[in-house]
């Protein structure tokens, strides 16, 4: 069963983003698609979370996460207690390309140069360009309905940003520190 949807308020935005739990074994590495777990019960706990905040303001029960299991756990854990779960890739985290996965310290000091010069238009490790990444997060459907989503920090990143700003970061100084694990922002 799904709730009535709530009115759109300045307590009920369009998105409802959480972080994904800490994802294990991500220290010390070029982290955007590699498919990590996390701790079950880190999983369970966030989902707890979406679900009182849901109850509390009167959100759909319906939960939007990237097809990644850091996030897809969370889902999981919610569709187990009666929500529907749905994944869309257009949430995933920024494509490193060859550099995904790998310690930061296997990855060429001049190829992270080239890419902090060219911030918005390189493609790490001939992944996706962040300007590609600002435009896949703008375009998420938003309409009267609040969505809860599980997502990554740097799609909440884009997200802020590409709906906040008129031209992308013109340096890699310029873009902000991802949301801790588990934080929620609302956007819009």
């Amino acid at each position: 069963m799904v709730d009535a949807p709530a009115a759109e308020t300045p307590m009920n935005p369009p998105l409802w983003a959480w972080r994904h739990p800490r994802a294990q074994g991500a220290a010390g590495r070029c982290i955007g698609r590699t498919d990590l777990r996390v701790d079950p019960r880190r999983a369970k706990r966030l989902a707890h979370r979406i679900r009182q905040a849901a109850r509390r303001h009167g959100l759909p029960r319906v939960v939007w996460t990237s097809p990644l299991r850091r996030c897809a756990d969370v889902g999981r854990w919610l569709r187990r207690w009666g929500w529907q779960h749905r994944r869309d890739a257009a949430l995933l985290e920024l494509d490193f390309g060859a550099w995904d996965g790998r310690p930061w310290t296997h990855i060429a000091y001049a190829e992270v140069d080239a890419w902090c010069d060219a911030f918005a238009t390189a493609r790490p490790g001939g992944g996706e360009s962040l300007l590609d990444m600002l435009a896949r997060a703008a375009a998420w459907p938003v309409d009267d309905v609040p969505r809860l989503l599980v997502t990554h920090g740097g799609w909440m990143l884009a997200r802020q940003w590409a709906t906040t700003r008129s031209a992308p970061p013109a340096a890699a100084h310029e873009w902000p520190a991802a949301p801790a694990h588990g934080q929620l922002w609302r956007l819009a």
